[in-house]
């Protein structure tokens, strides 16, 4: 796919596009992790695009499919210096394609919001980012890393607590270079309907402070047990988790450790999107990602 106007060329991107995009983010203050691109890709390496003119990259878009009913969208950016010539809307557009009839989801900026709600997009809740220094709590009882094995009961969890299922993604998302994934397993033991998994979460780290996603747990304990073996492994460093405001257990959490919020986006939806246990997401995986 690629789309031009009398400057800009639009083109899908590759991995080798991606680092300029994420230093862009970077710069944005959106805090990108060191090893996301590879992830990212494996989910739909169809859905990066990149603007360029002269050759040169001036805009950039993800319009990532989940299956046949759901897209997501991030890493919308254009070069600062280049802002206010269109480059962005014809990068927008020619992504959008990419989705389909899907419904598409996003989280999107204070600034941007309202450029939003004019594409069709509606809010759903705020994402709120705190940050703040990882306490070392040690490790709680009945939390313990993730295993290899663990990738087929964790993919099915994740499917509860997301709009679509993604396995690819999860299995490159919980075994990445400098990822550490936790999770935590039910005081009964596993029975035919409970495969002893009551929450997982994954700690990586960001270009300025290590980031905490996804978090996803039956209970608000479940979510304490996890949070504290995520930060105390990165204990003494700077932490970043995106938390769903309507989640008033996962603020709390977040508040009692001291955390501070940082950066606030809006989750936004064309459409509607299938039921999830909304209730479980103490932390949202990757705002570029959903």
């Amino acid at each position: 796919m690629t789309s031009s106007t009398d400057e800009l060329v639009v083109t899908r991107a590759t991995p080798a596009d991606w680092p300029v995009v994420t230093g862009w983010a970077a710069d944005e203050g959106w805090n990108p992790g060191l090893s996301d691109t590879t992830g990212f890709f494996a989910q739909d390496p169809e859905g990066f695009f990149i603007g360029r003119v002269d050759g040169q990259p001036v805009s950039a878009i993800s319009v990532v499919n989940y299956g046949d009913a759901y897209a997501f969208l991030g890493f919308y950016l254009v070069r600062p210096d280049l802002r206010g010539h269109g480059y962005g809307i014809t990068t927008w557009k020619t992504a959008l394609a990419h989705a389909g009839t899907r419904t598409v989801g996003l989280d999107g900026v204070v600034a941007q919001q309202d450029n939003y709600r004019r594409s069709g997009f509606e809010p759903a809740h705020r994402n709120l980012r705190f940050t703040g220094t990882a306490p070392a709590a040690g490790l709680p009882a009945r939390v313990r890393p993730v295993r290899r094995e663990d990738l087929a009961a964790i993919t099915a969890y994740d499917a509860l607590c997301t709009p679509a299922d993604r396995p690819r993604f999860l299995e490159y998302w919980l075994t990445a270079p400098g990822h550490r994934a936790f999770v935590c397993e039910s005081a009964t033991g596993a029975g035919p309907a409970n495969p002893g998994l009551t929450g997982y979460g994954v700690v990586r780290p960001g270009r300025d402070a290590h980031r905490i996603g996804p978090l996803f747990a039956d209970t608000a304990a479940d979510a304490r047990a996890l949070f504290a073996a995520l930060t105390t492994d990165v204990a003494g460093t700077e932490v970043a988790i995106d938390v769903p405001e309507p989640n008033e257990a996962a603020v709390a959490m977040v508040e009692e450790a001291g955390f501070a919020p940082s950066f606030e986006t809006a989750r936004m939806y064309t459409g509607p999107v299938r039921e999830f246990a909304r209730g479980r997401v103490f932390g949202v995986t990757t705002l570029e990602l959903g």
